[in-house]
Protein backbone atom coordinates (compact mmCIF):
# COMPACT_ATOMS: atom_id res chain seq x y z
CA UNK A 1 0.00 0.00 0.00
CA UNK A 2 1.08 3.56 -0.64
CA UNK A 3 2.80 4.92 2.48
CA UNK A 4 2.40 8.64 2.98
CA UNK A 5 2.74 8.80 6.77
CA UNK A 6 5.15 7.44 9.36
CA UNK A 7 6.05 8.07 12.98
CA UNK A 8 9.70 7.57 13.89
CA UNK A 9 12.13 8.17 16.76
CA UNK A 10 15.35 10.03 15.95
CA UNK A 11 18.38 10.61 18.18
CA UNK A 12 21.59 12.46 17.50
CA UNK A 13 24.92 11.26 18.85
CA UNK A 14 26.34 12.18 22.25
CA UNK A 15 29.53 14.19 22.29
CA UNK A 16 32.57 12.32 23.52
CA UNK A 17 33.72 13.17 27.05
CA UNK A 18 36.83 15.22 27.63
CA UNK A 19 39.69 13.30 29.21
CA UNK A 20 41.42 13.81 32.56
CA UNK A 21 45.14 13.03 32.49
CA UNK A 22 48.50 14.57 33.39
CA UNK A 23 51.87 14.51 31.72
CA UNK A 24 53.99 11.64 32.99
CA UNK A 25 57.35 12.01 31.32
CA UNK A 26 60.84 11.24 32.46
CA UNK A 27 62.59 14.32 33.87
CA UNK A 28 59.25 16.24 33.94
CA UNK A 29 58.06 16.15 37.55
CA UNK A 30 54.54 17.38 38.32
CA UNK A 31 53.54 17.44 34.66
CA UNK A 32 50.55 19.60 33.78
CA UNK A 33 47.14 18.47 32.51
CA UNK A 34 47.09 16.95 29.00
CA UNK A 35 43.60 15.46 28.69
CA UNK A 36 42.27 15.63 25.13
CA UNK A 37 38.85 16.77 23.90
CA UNK A 38 35.99 14.46 22.98
CA UNK A 39 34.70 14.07 19.42
CA UNK A 40 31.43 15.48 18.08
CA UNK A 41 28.33 13.27 18.06
CA UNK A 42 26.65 12.50 14.75
CA UNK A 43 23.87 14.70 13.35
CA UNK A 44 20.48 13.44 12.15
CA UNK A 45 20.03 14.76 8.59
CA UNK A 46 17.06 14.48 6.23
CA UNK A 47 17.75 14.56 2.51
CA UNK A 48 15.46 14.55 -0.55
CA UNK A 49 15.88 11.50 -2.80
CA UNK A 50 14.45 12.01 -6.30
CA UNK A 51 14.02 8.25 -6.70
CA UNK A 52 11.53 7.92 -3.83
CA UNK A 53 7.80 8.59 -3.97
CA UNK A 54 6.59 6.98 -0.73
CA UNK A 55 7.62 6.73 2.93
CA UNK A 56 7.60 2.94 2.73
CA UNK A 57 11.15 2.65 4.11
CA UNK A 58 9.97 4.04 7.44
CA UNK A 59 7.02 1.67 7.88
CA UNK A 60 9.11 -1.26 9.09
CA UNK A 61 11.81 0.55 11.02
CA UNK A 62 10.90 3.17 13.60
CA UNK A 63 14.13 4.19 15.34
CA UNK A 64 17.15 5.96 13.85
CA UNK A 65 20.16 6.78 16.02
CA UNK A 66 23.40 8.54 15.12
CA UNK A 67 26.63 7.32 16.70
CA UNK A 68 28.34 8.97 19.67
CA UNK A 69 31.62 10.84 19.46
CA UNK A 70 34.72 9.16 20.86
CA UNK A 71 36.08 10.36 24.24
CA UNK A 72 39.34 12.29 24.34
CA UNK A 73 42.59 10.63 25.27
CA UNK A 74 45.77 11.45 27.11
CA UNK A 75 48.58 13.44 25.54
CA UNK A 76 46.01 15.91 24.14
CA UNK A 77 44.56 13.29 21.79
CA UNK A 78 41.23 14.40 20.28
CA UNK A 79 38.40 11.85 20.14
CA UNK A 80 37.11 10.94 16.68
CA UNK A 81 33.96 12.72 15.43
CA UNK A 82 31.03 10.39 14.76
CA UNK A 83 29.46 9.93 11.33
CA UNK A 84 26.13 11.63 10.64
CA UNK A 85 23.02 9.56 9.91
CA UNK A 86 21.23 10.57 6.69
CA UNK A 87 17.54 9.72 6.24
CA UNK A 88 16.36 9.91 2.63
CA UNK A 89 12.78 10.97 1.95
CA UNK A 90 10.70 11.85 -1.14
CA UNK A 91 10.26 15.49 -2.10
CA UNK A 92 7.23 16.95 -0.38
CA UNK A 93 7.83 15.26 2.98
CA UNK A 94 6.89 17.44 5.96
CA UNK A 95 8.61 16.66 9.26
CA UNK A 96 6.57 17.48 12.38
CA UNK A 97 7.21 17.23 16.11
CA UNK A 98 4.96 14.32 17.07
CA UNK A 99 3.39 15.65 20.27
CA UNK A 100 2.57 19.21 19.19
CA UNK A 101 2.17 18.60 15.46
CA UNK A 102 4.34 21.66 14.76
CA UNK A 103 6.34 21.74 11.52
CA UNK A 104 10.11 21.25 11.90
CA UNK A 105 10.96 21.19 8.20
CA UNK A 106 9.33 20.89 4.78
CA UNK A 107 11.55 18.97 2.36
CA UNK A 108 10.29 20.82 -0.71
CA UNK A 109 11.46 23.39 -3.23
CA UNK A 110 15.03 24.47 -2.54
CA UNK A 111 15.20 22.66 0.79
CA UNK A 112 16.93 19.44 -0.28
CA UNK A 113 18.98 18.74 2.84
CA UNK A 114 18.46 19.78 6.45
CA UNK A 115 20.01 18.93 9.81
CA UNK A 116 17.11 18.16 12.15
CA UNK A 117 19.05 17.17 15.28
CA UNK A 118 22.62 18.27 15.86
CA UNK A 119 25.02 15.92 17.57
CA UNK A 120 26.43 16.91 20.94
CA UNK A 121 29.71 18.81 21.02
CA UNK A 122 32.68 16.98 22.40
CA UNK A 123 33.70 17.88 25.94
CA UNK A 124 36.93 19.74 26.66
CA UNK A 125 39.80 17.85 28.26
CA UNK A 126 41.23 18.99 31.59
CA UNK A 127 44.07 20.78 29.77
CA UNK A 128 41.61 23.66 29.18
CA UNK A 129 40.77 24.20 32.86
CA UNK A 130 44.14 24.93 34.39
CA UNK A 131 44.19 28.33 36.10
CA UNK A 132 46.46 30.14 38.52
CA UNK A 133 44.16 29.02 41.33
CA UNK A 134 43.81 25.44 40.07
CA UNK A 135 46.90 24.15 38.28
CA UNK A 136 45.96 20.47 38.42
CA UNK A 137 42.26 20.30 37.48
CA UNK A 138 40.83 16.85 38.13
CA UNK A 139 37.79 17.38 35.99
CA UNK A 140 37.01 17.55 32.28
CA UNK A 141 33.94 18.63 30.43
CA UNK A 142 31.48 15.86 29.60
CA UNK A 143 30.32 15.64 26.02
CA UNK A 144 27.00 17.30 25.33
CA UNK A 145 24.13 14.84 25.63
CA UNK A 146 22.28 13.62 22.55
CA UNK A 147 19.02 15.16 21.39
CA UNK A 148 16.09 12.88 20.76
CA UNK A 149 12.67 13.39 19.31
CA UNK A 150 9.59 11.57 18.05
CA UNK A 151 8.60 13.00 14.68
CA UNK A 152 5.76 12.46 12.25
CA UNK A 153 6.59 12.30 8.56
CA UNK A 154 3.83 13.34 6.16
CA UNK A 155 4.15 13.21 2.39
CA UNK A 156 2.16 15.99 0.74
CA UNK A 157 2.13 15.67 -3.02
CA UNK A 158 3.60 18.60 -4.99
CA UNK A 159 1.36 19.47 -7.94
CA UNK A 160 -0.07 22.61 -9.53
CA UNK A 161 -3.51 21.09 -10.07
CA UNK A 162 -5.40 18.47 -8.07
CA UNK A 163 -8.15 16.26 -9.45
CA UNK A 164 -10.84 15.84 -6.80
CA UNK A 165 -14.19 14.11 -6.77
CA UNK A 166 -16.04 11.02 -5.62
CA UNK A 167 -14.64 7.57 -6.39
CA UNK A 168 -15.22 6.18 -9.87
CA UNK A 169 -15.98 9.50 -11.58
CA UNK A 170 -13.08 9.09 -14.03
CA UNK A 171 -10.18 11.01 -12.48
CA UNK A 172 -7.64 8.27 -13.17
CA UNK A 173 -8.86 7.90 -16.76
CA UNK A 174 -8.51 11.66 -17.32
CA UNK A 175 -5.02 11.76 -15.78
CA UNK A 176 -3.80 8.83 -17.88
CA UNK A 177 -5.16 10.43 -21.05
CA UNK A 178 -3.52 13.85 -20.62
CA UNK A 179 -0.22 12.97 -18.91
CA UNK A 180 2.48 10.34 -18.86
CA UNK A 181 1.06 8.88 -15.63
CA UNK A 182 -0.11 5.27 -15.70
CA UNK A 183 -2.52 4.82 -12.77
CA UNK A 184 -4.17 1.46 -12.25
CA UNK A 185 -7.79 1.78 -13.35
CA UNK A 186 -10.69 -0.57 -12.63
CA UNK A 187 -14.45 -0.26 -12.39
CA UNK A 188 -14.94 -0.31 -8.63
CA UNK A 189 -14.71 2.13 -5.75
CA UNK A 190 -11.37 3.07 -4.22
CA UNK A 191 -9.38 1.46 -7.00
CA UNK A 192 -6.95 4.39 -6.66
CA UNK A 193 -5.22 4.04 -3.31
CA UNK A 194 -2.35 6.42 -3.89
CA UNK A 195 -1.95 9.87 -5.46
CA UNK A 196 -0.69 9.72 -9.03
CA UNK A 197 1.32 12.55 -10.56
CA UNK A 198 1.59 13.42 -14.23
CA UNK A 199 2.94 16.28 -16.32
CA UNK A 200 0.54 17.95 -18.78
CA UNK A 201 2.37 19.20 -21.88
CA UNK A 202 0.49 21.73 -24.01
CA UNK A 203 1.51 23.01 -27.44
CA UNK A 204 1.96 26.77 -27.34
CA UNK A 205 1.10 27.02 -23.63
CA UNK A 206 2.78 26.42 -20.31
CA UNK A 207 2.42 22.88 -19.01
CA UNK A 208 1.69 21.95 -15.41
CA UNK A 209 1.81 19.08 -12.93
CA UNK A 210 -1.49 17.35 -12.22
CA UNK A 211 -2.25 14.98 -9.33
CA UNK A 212 -5.08 12.49 -9.10
CA UNK A 213 -6.17 12.75 -5.46
CA UNK A 214 -7.82 9.44 -4.53
CA UNK A 215 -11.61 9.41 -4.25
CA UNK A 216 -13.18 11.24 -1.36
CA UNK A 217 -16.41 10.39 0.43
CA UNK A 218 -18.71 12.13 2.87
CA UNK A 219 -17.07 12.34 6.27
CA UNK A 220 -13.56 12.32 4.80
CA UNK A 221 -12.59 15.43 6.80
CA UNK A 222 -13.45 13.49 9.96
CA UNK A 223 -11.20 10.63 8.95
CA UNK A 224 -14.00 8.37 7.66
CA UNK A 225 -12.80 5.98 5.00
CA UNK A 226 -9.35 7.09 3.89
CA UNK A 227 -10.20 10.78 4.19
CA UNK A 228 -7.21 12.17 6.06
CA UNK A 229 -4.89 9.91 4.10
CA UNK A 230 -5.86 11.77 0.93
CA UNK A 231 -6.91 15.28 1.92
CA UNK A 232 -3.36 16.23 2.92
CA UNK A 233 -2.28 15.88 -0.72
CA UNK A 234 -4.55 18.76 -1.77
CA UNK A 235 -2.78 21.22 0.52
CA UNK A 236 -0.08 22.21 -1.99
CA UNK A 237 -2.24 22.49 -5.11
CA UNK A 238 -2.90 25.96 -6.53
CA UNK A 239 -6.08 24.96 -8.32
CA UNK A 240 -8.53 22.06 -8.39
CA UNK A 241 -10.34 20.31 -11.23
CA UNK A 242 -13.54 18.96 -9.75
CA UNK A 243 -14.43 15.84 -11.74
CA UNK A 244 -18.06 14.71 -11.64
CA UNK A 245 -20.04 11.98 -13.35
CA UNK A 246 -22.34 14.20 -15.42
CA UNK A 247 -24.25 11.19 -16.70
CA UNK A 248 -25.12 10.08 -13.18
CA UNK A 249 -24.20 6.55 -14.25
CA UNK A 250 -24.18 5.35 -10.64
CA UNK A 251 -27.39 7.09 -9.66
CA UNK A 252 -25.77 10.12 -7.95
CA UNK A 253 -26.60 13.75 -8.63
CA UNK A 254 -23.45 15.59 -9.89
CA UNK A 255 -24.53 18.90 -8.31
CA UNK A 256 -24.95 17.27 -4.90
CA UNK A 257 -21.56 15.55 -5.34
CA UNK A 258 -19.81 18.89 -5.83
CA UNK A 259 -21.40 20.44 -2.76
CA UNK A 260 -20.55 17.38 -0.65
CA UNK A 261 -16.90 17.36 -1.70
CA UNK A 262 -16.55 21.13 -1.17
CA UNK A 263 -18.05 20.69 2.30
CA UNK A 264 -15.36 18.12 3.10
CA UNK A 265 -12.62 20.40 1.79
CA UNK A 266 -13.88 23.33 3.90
CA UNK A 267 -14.14 21.16 7.00
CA UNK A 268 -10.55 19.98 6.54
CA UNK A 269 -9.06 23.37 5.71
CA UNK A 270 -11.22 26.41 4.78
CA UNK A 271 -8.33 28.01 2.89
CA UNK A 272 -8.20 25.05 0.49
CA UNK A 273 -11.93 25.27 -0.25
CA UNK A 274 -11.42 28.89 -1.40
CA UNK A 275 -8.82 28.03 -4.02
CA UNK A 276 -9.81 28.30 -7.70
CA UNK A 277 -11.88 25.45 -9.07
CA UNK A 278 -13.07 24.32 -12.47
CA UNK A 279 -15.64 21.59 -13.04
CA UNK A 280 -14.97 18.74 -15.47
CA UNK A 281 -18.39 17.28 -16.29
CA UNK A 282 -17.15 13.83 -17.28
CA UNK A 283 -18.79 10.87 -19.05
CA UNK A 284 -20.81 12.98 -21.50
CA UNK A 285 -20.52 10.01 -23.89
CA UNK A 286 -22.99 8.21 -21.58
CA UNK A 287 -25.68 10.93 -21.71
CA UNK A 288 -28.49 9.61 -23.90
CA UNK A 289 -31.77 11.04 -22.56
CA UNK A 290 -32.35 14.32 -24.43
CA UNK A 291 -35.93 14.83 -23.18
CA UNK A 292 -34.84 16.35 -19.87
CA UNK A 293 -32.57 19.33 -19.31
CA UNK A 294 -28.94 18.53 -20.02
CA UNK A 295 -26.99 17.77 -16.81
CA UNK A 296 -24.17 19.96 -18.16
CA UNK A 297 -26.59 22.91 -18.41
CA UNK A 298 -27.81 22.21 -14.88
CA UNK A 299 -24.22 22.36 -13.65
CA UNK A 300 -23.57 25.60 -15.54
CA UNK A 301 -26.69 27.28 -14.13
CA UNK A 302 -25.70 26.24 -10.61
CA UNK A 303 -21.98 27.07 -10.57
CA UNK A 304 -20.98 29.48 -13.36
CA UNK A 305 -22.84 32.30 -11.59
CA UNK A 306 -20.29 31.70 -8.78
CA UNK A 307 -17.43 32.10 -11.25
CA UNK A 308 -16.72 28.36 -11.54
CA UNK A 309 -16.44 27.29 -15.20
CA UNK A 310 -17.97 23.98 -16.33
CA UNK A 311 -16.38 21.94 -19.15
CA UNK A 312 -18.20 18.91 -20.58
CA UNK A 313 -15.61 16.19 -21.27
CA UNK A 314 -15.22 12.49 -21.93
CA UNK A 315 -12.19 10.72 -20.53
CA UNK A 316 -12.91 7.85 -22.87
CA UNK A 317 -13.32 9.68 -26.20
CA UNK A 318 -11.21 12.75 -25.35
CA UNK A 319 -14.02 15.21 -26.14
CA UNK A 320 -13.65 18.62 -24.47
CA UNK A 321 -10.38 17.81 -22.71
CA UNK A 322 -8.22 20.15 -24.80
CA UNK A 323 -10.42 23.16 -23.99
CA UNK A 324 -10.32 22.26 -20.28
CA UNK A 325 -6.52 21.99 -20.14
CA UNK A 326 -5.84 25.26 -21.98
CA UNK A 327 -8.27 27.07 -19.66
CA UNK A 328 -6.47 25.66 -16.60
CA UNK A 329 -3.10 26.71 -18.04
CA UNK A 330 -4.33 30.29 -18.51
CA UNK A 331 -5.81 30.40 -15.00
CA UNK A 332 -2.55 29.18 -13.47
CA UNK A 333 -0.76 32.16 -15.04
CA UNK A 334 -2.94 34.45 -12.90
CA UNK A 335 -1.91 32.71 -9.68
CA UNK A 336 1.33 33.31 -7.77
CA UNK A 337 4.07 31.10 -9.20
CA UNK A 338 5.14 29.98 -5.78
CA UNK A 339 5.29 26.53 -4.27
CA UNK A 340 3.20 26.07 -1.12
CA UNK A 341 5.83 25.39 1.55
CA UNK A 342 5.00 24.89 5.21
CA UNK A 343 7.03 27.22 7.42
CA UNK A 344 8.93 25.85 10.46
CA UNK A 345 7.16 26.20 13.80
CA UNK A 346 9.34 24.00 16.02
CA UNK A 347 13.10 24.49 16.39
CA UNK A 348 14.89 21.58 18.09
CA UNK A 349 18.03 23.65 18.79
CA UNK A 350 15.97 26.04 20.91
CA UNK A 351 13.55 23.55 22.43
CA UNK A 352 16.11 20.95 23.52
CA UNK A 353 18.54 22.84 25.75
CA UNK A 354 21.18 21.55 28.15
CA UNK A 355 23.87 22.91 30.48
CA UNK A 356 27.24 21.21 30.32
CA UNK A 357 29.83 23.08 32.41
CA UNK A 358 31.65 20.45 34.48
CA UNK A 359 32.34 20.18 38.17
CA UNK A 360 33.55 17.46 40.55
CA UNK A 361 32.62 16.51 44.10
CA UNK A 362 35.35 14.66 46.03
CA UNK A 363 36.13 13.91 49.65
CA UNK A 364 39.63 14.76 50.85
CA UNK A 365 40.61 14.37 54.55
CA UNK A 366 36.98 14.62 55.74
CA UNK A 367 36.42 17.76 53.67
CA UNK A 368 34.10 17.73 50.66
CA UNK A 369 35.82 19.55 47.80
CA UNK A 370 33.73 20.97 44.95
CA UNK A 371 35.65 22.25 41.94
CA UNK A 372 35.01 23.22 38.34
CA UNK A 373 34.71 26.24 36.02
CA UNK A 374 30.98 26.46 36.77
CA UNK A 375 31.79 27.02 40.47
CA UNK A 376 34.69 29.34 39.75
CA UNK A 377 32.56 31.49 37.44
CA UNK A 378 29.69 31.72 39.92
CA UNK A 379 31.93 32.71 42.83
CA UNK A 380 33.53 35.38 40.67
CA UNK A 381 30.35 37.44 40.36
CA UNK A 382 28.47 36.60 43.59
CA UNK A 383 28.82 38.65 46.79
CA UNK A 384 28.41 36.05 49.51
CA UNK A 385 28.60 38.69 52.27
CA UNK A 386 25.15 40.00 51.32
CA UNK A 387 21.95 38.20 52.27
CA UNK A 388 20.70 38.33 48.67
CA UNK A 389 24.00 37.00 47.32
CA UNK A 390 24.07 34.11 49.80
CA UNK A 391 20.46 33.18 48.91
CA UNK A 392 21.49 33.13 45.24
CA UNK A 393 24.45 30.90 46.16
CA UNK A 394 22.18 28.41 47.94
CA UNK A 395 19.79 28.33 44.99
CA UNK A 396 22.72 27.77 42.63
CA UNK A 397 23.87 24.74 44.63
CA UNK A 398 20.37 23.28 44.53
CA UNK A 399 19.55 23.99 40.87
CA UNK A 400 22.84 22.62 39.54
CA UNK A 401 22.45 19.36 41.47
CA UNK A 402 25.56 19.96 43.60
CA UNK A 403 23.61 19.49 46.86
CA UNK A 404 22.24 16.18 45.56
CA UNK A 405 25.75 15.00 44.68
CA UNK A 406 27.08 16.02 48.11
CA UNK A 407 24.35 13.98 49.77
CA UNK A 408 25.02 11.06 47.43
CA UNK A 409 28.68 11.26 48.49
CA UNK A 410 27.60 10.83 52.13
CA UNK A 411 27.80 14.37 53.51
CA UNK A 412 26.18 14.94 56.91
CA UNK A 413 25.23 18.05 58.86
CA UNK A 414 28.28 19.81 60.25
CA UNK A 415 30.67 18.42 57.64
CA UNK A 416 32.96 20.91 55.86
CA UNK A 417 32.66 21.91 52.21
CA UNK A 418 35.42 23.74 50.33
CA UNK A 419 35.07 25.60 47.05
CA UNK A 420 38.32 27.22 46.04
CA UNK A 421 38.94 29.88 48.73
CA UNK A 422 35.47 29.47 50.29
CA UNK A 423 34.97 27.02 53.16
CA UNK A 424 31.73 26.46 55.12
CA UNK A 425 29.88 23.89 57.20
CA UNK A 426 27.00 22.00 55.65
CA UNK A 427 23.51 22.30 57.16
CA UNK A 428 20.16 21.52 55.57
Amino acid sequence: MFADRAKIFIRSGKGGDGHVSFRRELYVPNGGPDGGDGGRGGDVIFEVDEGLNTLQDFRHRGKFTAKDGEPGGKRRCHGKDAEDIILRVPEGTVIKEAESGKVIADMSGENRRQIILKGGKGGLGNQHFATAAMQIPKYAQPGQPPKELWVNLELKVIADVGLVGFPNVGKSTLLSRVTNAQPKIANYHFTTLNPNLGVVDLEGAKGFVMADIPGLIEGASEGIGLGHEFLRHIERTKMMIHVVDAAGSEGRDPIEDIYKINTELAAYNPEIANRPQVIAANKIDLIYDEKEESPVERLRKEFEKEGIRVFPISGVTGAGIKELLYYVSEELKKLPDKLVVFEPEYFPDEELIYVDLPYTVEKEDNIYVVEGPKIEKMLGYTNLDSEKGFAFFQKFLKDTGILDELEAAGIEEGDTVRMYGLQFDYYK
